[in-house]
């Protein structure tokens, strides 16, 4: 290498290869996610989305390996590439490893707040124990400044906030708190897991324009998981569609808009309300996501499929690749309507 060259980093953050999360009980196994190869582009804002239990936060969970019990990743492989030094093996990492690279170059803003934060301690000293914890050599006024400027990012009053026990603050405001934490120790990638559940739709608009505003101007990755097409739309620059475990539909969110070629995307974006579309003309998903104790036979959305040909009851398709986009499904990208 030439002294002093300037080496770029990798285009994508994330990348996991075929990843497989088992679920093994008393009398059966669930697999929860199948063979799902999934990349994050650094710098973007990657939406999932689908239907609950479609595997969403189980996959997410795997970035920081800490899938819900019993919950294992039996095969795959999840790789991360900070901004400077070698990619990180994060199925290798030790249990001291995987906890420093927690928070310190991957968070998680939690689905529920109120549960995220601990009742019996004010805002300030969970700042605090965060920063011991990872071993920062940080002093009190460092720690300080530091709280000023992620709450000064979230648009919270620090002086008043940072003293407030978890249960004196509204919904946004400890969701904006649970914000200002996964920025604490300057991490390349935030997980976001359903962020604005439980708030009126003015405060989650404010909640992920503050997101939006972080992910810009900070350059920090996100990976958002979410039910709302319309958030998706609105702030994400790409989507993947998960469902029953499986990676049906991945691409840009101008492309996957544009030309969704999934039936289950299609299917996802007609159900979604307008506030100037005809509530007649919404189509919902027939049926019922399928039982991954009992799964069909063939493609998993054929039950509910309007496009289902024999061909989709017999074998499962595999995963058509076209530039950045991708797709799981017998027809591939041909049109079938």
């Amino acid at each position: 290498m030439v002294e002093n060259q300037i080496v770029q980093p990798h285009e994508n953050i994330v990348e996991i290869e075929h990843a497989v999360i088992d679920y093994p009980l008393r009398r059966y196994t669930i697999r929860a996610v199948t063979d799902v190869s999934l990349s994050l582009k650094r710098g973007a804002i990657t939406a999932l989305v689908g239907e609950s239990g479609s595997g969403k936060t189980t996959l997410a969970s795997s970035l920081l390996r800490c899938i819900s019990e019993p919950g294992i990743l039996s095969g795959g492989e999840v790789r991360f590439y900070p901004a400077e030094g070698a990619p990180v093996e994060v199925l290798k990492l030790s249990p001291r490893e995987i906890d420093r690279f927690r928070w310190e170059k991957v968070s998680m803003v939690f689905q529920a707040a109120q549960s995220a934060l601990n009742p019996v301690y004010t805002v300030r000293a969970q700042f605090e124990e965060t920063v011991r914890e990872h071993g920062m050599k940080w002093s009190r006024e460092r720690i300080e400044q530091k709280m000023r400027e992620v709450f000064d990012y979230v648009k919270l009053d620090y002086d008043r906030v940072a003293r407030c026990y978890p249960h004196e603050l509204s919904g946004g405001m400890k969701q904006r708190v649970m914000i200002a934490f996964s920025l604490l120790l300057d991490p390349e990638l935030i997980i976001l897991d359903e962020p604005t559940t439980a708030l009126d739709v003015i405060t989650q608009d404010y909640i992920f324009s503050i997101l939006k505003r972080i992910n810009r101007e900070k350059g920090i990755s996100m990976l958002l998981m979410t039910h709302d097409i319309g958030i998706v739309a609105k702030f994400a620059d790409y989507v993947g569609v998960l469902y029953a475990g499986r990676l049906m539909e991945f691409g840009s969110v101008f492309d996957v808009f544009r030309e969704r070629r999934h039936p289950y995307t299609k299917g996802l974006i007609r159900a979604t309300p307008s506030l100037i579309g005809d509530l007649e003309a919404l189509k919902p998903i027939g049926g019922s996501p399928p039982d991954l104790r009992n799964l069909p036979q063939g493609c998993v959305f054929s039950p509910r499929c309007p496009y289902c040909t024999d061909a989709c009851r017999e074998r499962e398709p595999d995963t058509a690749v076209q530039g950045g986009r991708c797709i799981k499904c017998i027809h591939g990208f041909e049109e079938y309507e």
